[in-house]
């Protein structure tokens, strides 16, 4: 189902658990995430498509084992941005 406010989903993950849904909203409260993402450094990327599955999910579920691929990436792309890199990175 396509929404026409915006939709925002943060993940939560340790580095050991599966990541979790720890925000979610749409519209006002959606912008609500954005901004205190922003506000906090927290790295942000647009996928509509994973973002519209991620918020049919309550908060705290953990991300159903279909999705691990699509949020590694993710969760890549935010590490990378935040200048984190596996212990034994190579470039």
């Amino acid at each position: 189902m396509k929404h026409e406010q915006p939709i925002a989903v943060a993940l939560e993950y340790d580095g050991e658990n599966t990541p979790t849904v720890n925000a979610r909203g749409i519209g006002p409260l959606a912008e609500q995430i954005i901004q205190i993402a922003n506000e906090h450094g927290v790295p942000l990327q647009q996928d509509s498509e994973l973002v519209e599955i991620l918020a049919e999910l309550n908060l705290w579920d953990e991300i159903p084992e279909n999705l691990y691929h699509a949020v590694a990436e993710v969760i890549a792309f935010a590490y990378i941005l935040s200048g984190k890199f596996p212990a034994n990175w190579k470039e």
